[in-house]
């Protein structure tokens, strides 16, 4: 007698023969909705409101241009369904009951691409699955990281940010003194909070980085290179921006540190951290060794 496991994996592939293709899908983008409706609506309200995850808009524009872009070559790929589709979608759904009991937004939030994923094994298979997995990869980037995970990498950062900006203060001559992530002017106190702390731009800047390394180069080792550089170019411009402040404020007053000047030192800092992310790749081209990698699309 055949085991249950077998006849519960086995039953989806009966169905799939009498159900037409697009009966499947139209059904899954249903259960998609019910299931992940609410979700949606807090992500893209978080999208909103956080300034640290702003670039979440554009994460699945990105992808679905890719998608788009990739369209002919995935036209030509011959659906084989897989039937551990339909595991990987029930396992999705056991993710976000997970996450919903233990109101952990990230394990819910990532079960929407797990579940997705299943859905497209299920219906196109293995080869239609790894030809997207760019696309549905660079989603992750679009969901906020986990708040633990956050707090343990926000706060390194402002530290560190604070002993760059003091270095670099002193050796122009200010006076300053550092107390964790207190910056001490004789006329104000800087305080490295978590929105200096360089997170923002680190996060952007990443997801920039690997959209841009997958349109512009070939070689997926400079794509790597590329994301990897974006992390001390982000901290080391977010203090140069801190540095920046302290020194207006010494010389200019306290006005200097907060509202527009300090807003429109972001913006700045921001665009030069770009330029120095062309000027890397542009540095990184004139290499001539390395495998060449044939691009996704």
């Amino acid at each position: 007698m055949e085991p249950s496991a077998t006849r519960a994996i086995a039953a989806p592939s009966a169905l799939q023969e009498r159900v037409p293709w697009s009966a499947w899908l139209a059904g899954l983008s249903v259960l998609f909705l019910v299931l992940y409706g609410p979700i949606l609506e807090s992500l893209i309200l978080n999208w909103w409101k956080d300034p640290n995850y702003g670039h979440g808009f554009l994460v699945p524009v990105f992808a679905g241009y890719v998608f788009w872009k990739q369209r002919e070559r995935l036209a030509k790929i011959s659906l084989k369904p897989s039937n551990f589709g339909f595991l990987v979608m029930v396992a999705a759904i056991a993710l976000l009951l997970l996450g919903s009991l233990g109101a952990e937004l990230f394990t819910s939030r990532f079960s929407m691409l797990v579940l997705v994923a299943g859905c497209v094994l299920f219906l196109g298979g293995r080869r239609f699955l790894r030809a997207i997995m760019f696309p549905l990869g660079f989603l992750i980037l679009m969901i906020p990281i986990p708040t633990i995970i956050y707090n343990q990498i926000t706060f390194p950062l402002q530290l560190l940010a604070s002993r760059f900006a003091t270095f670099w203060l002193q050796l122009i001559n200010v006076p300053v003194l550092r107390e964790g992530n207190l910056i001490i002017l004789p006329n104000y106190t800087l305080e490295v909070v978590d929105a200096c702390s360089g997170i923002r731009s680190l996060m952007t800047l990443i997801t920039l980085a690997i959209a841009y390394g997958y349109l512009t180069e070939r070689r997926l080792w400079v794509r790597w290179l590329l994301v990897i550089l974006m992390v001390p170019i982000a901290i080391v411009s977010n203090a140069i921006r801190i540095m920046g402040a302290g020194l207006l404020t010494f010389h200019y007053g306290p006005s200097m540190a907060e509202g527009f000047f300090h807003e429109f030192s972001g913006w700045v800092i921001f665009v030069a951290a770009l330029i120095l992310m062309f000027i890397c790749h542009w540095a990184l081209r004139k290499i001539p060794f390395g495998k060449e990698s044939q691009a996704n699309g």
